[in-house]
């Protein structure tokens, strides 16, 4: 299952066909592959990062919030660890991460995470609302965060590769 940013978002968007393997986030450590920066160097069209130098850089730097910053708080492993407050734990993490996101959006979006046109904050932003919903966060006080989510689940890259249709999504987890 998919809780960071979606390379089966950035696949379907730039109309690349693959065949999806399961990745286990738990064995050896975590196996995990990062493809989205290979997939944007390799097949520039459509772009998941703007030409624009400025919108370039706020795209990077949502992402690497969302990734560094919220995400990896929430990873199996973590919560684990944490043991019984997971939840309140994720809560707290997610919460933190989403108020300082919520004034980047308010600054950097248009009719998704930096400008127009989909990007790789994006690709971030839908499997880390989905975190959100999952652990219970209130998401009223994020509207930017909710409109901009919503706005992305209307497109079919986004719908097919929602982490509740991943073929190893845990039943109770499934669309």
């Amino acid at each position: 299952m998919q809780d960071d940013c979606s390379p089966g978002e950035a696949l379907a968007l730039k109309g690349i066909t693959y065949d999806q393997v399961p990745v286990n986030l738990l064995k050896d450590g975590g196996q995990q592959l990062a493809i989205i920066e290979y997939l944007e160097e390799t097949r520039p069209n459509p772009r998941l990062l703007p030409q624009d130098q400025k919108k370039r850089a706020q795209v990077r730097m949502i992402s690497d919030h969302i990734v560094s910053g919220i995400q990896p708080l929430q990873n199996l492993a973590v919560l684990q660890r944490v043991g019984e407050k997971k939840l309140e734990w994720a809560q707290h993490y997610i919460t933190n991460g989403f108020q300082a996101l919520e004034q980047i959006l308010k600054n950097t979006a248009g009719r998704y995470c930096v400008g127009d046109e989909v990007s790789m904050a994006d690709l971030c932003l839908v499997p880390q609302v989905y975190n959100a919903e999952r652990y219970k966060v209130d998401l009223a006080p994020y509207p930017t965060i909710t409109r901009i989510n919503k706005t992305l689940l209307e497109l079919e890259a986004f719908q097919v590769s929602h982490p509740t249709k991943q073929p190893d999504t845990p039943a109770e987890l499934r669309a």
